[in-house]
């Protein structure tokens, strides 16, 4: 799929994707402390300090993030080829197409990620993202670590011919697993419509990593 495509279905969901937001985040302030922080590299802990603007879900609204919906939970570990993920949550997904490009800013995620937490939103991590198309013939890195992938979009929060690489950095919760590990079992969705629970990630191109 060329990436003007993308553009293209960002334009197309951006209406509804946006209604889906304001219902998501009617709360007036919804950001929460969460207790002591994990310890992080200097590094990750000045990307921290930069982001902390977005404790507060509608500040990241305001910025150009808009909500997915759904809150991603993965009960049972999977591997594919040689990534090995365990069992956790993701969150909720909030989505910055601005952002997508062939680049990869530490200031700026791609994806914000957020538990909810009965009527808020916390924030819990970020994720750095970039489509096939745009990383071309070069498998992207950022903070000393390659983007998981290439693989297949995740439905229900995106279509699975969106080829992509990611890197999930828990930067606001301690992960067991890690701080880069694509899923946090210290992060966990409601029983409810809109949590989904997924069941791995497809490889594509013979590529796992």
């Amino acid at each position: 799929m060329p990436f003007t495509t993308l553009r293209r279905i960002a334009g197309e969901l951006r209406l509804p994707v946006a209604l889906a937001t304001i219902a998501v985040l009617a709360s007036p302030s919804l950001a929460h402390a969460q207790g002591a922080l994990p310890k992080l590299s200097p590094q990750l802990d000045s990307v921290r300090a930069g982001l902390n603007k977005y404790q507060d879900p509608m500040m990241a609204v305001a910025d150009g993030y808009l909500s997915t919906v759904a809150c991603i939970d993965f009960p049972k570990p999977f591997a594919e080829g040689p990534l090995q993920v365990a069992a956790g949550g993701m969150g909720v997904h909030l989505l910055n197409m601005s952002t997508v490009g062939p680049t990869l800013d530490p200031a700026k995620p791609q994806v914000l990620l957020y538990e909810p937490k009965g009527d808020k939103l916390v924030l819990v991590g970020a994720e750095w993202f970039m489509p096939v198309q745009a990383a071309g013939s070069t498998h992207p890195a950022i903070f000393g670590q390659q983007l998981n992938g290439p693989m297949e979009g995740h439905p229900p929060i995106m279509p699975p011919e969106l080829h992509h690489y990611d890197l999930h950095v828990w930067l606001w919760r301690d992960n067991p697993a890690g701080v880069f590990s694509p899923t946090n079992a210290a992060v966990s969705c409601p029983k409810g419509g809109y949590t989904h629970a997924a069941e791995g990630a497809k490889m594509v191109g013979g590529h796992a990593h």
